[in-house]
């Protein structure tokens, strides 16, 4: 069990950090990334997202190493 979460927390990471990076425009305008776009707007939201992502991997790759 302990590996399937660390993995989606691998995937999500790698998710969110790809669409932040690619600047895809139907992630940006999805309702549930427009909570963070409005008030930050898209260049925040992707630095946002970039940021989470990465944090969300390193907890991911921590899982598998110990």
């Amino acid at each position: 069990m302990r590996y399937f979460l660390h993995g989606l927390f691998l995937l999500a990471g790698c998710f969110s950090l790809l669409c932040a990076l690619m600047n895809w425009d139907w992630f940006f305008k999805s309702p549930n990334a427009q909570v963070i776009v409005k008030p930050l707007g898209r260049t925040y939201a992707r630095l946002f997202y970039g940021i989470v992502g990465l944090v969300m991997m390193v907890i991911g790759v921590l899982g598998f190493t110990n």
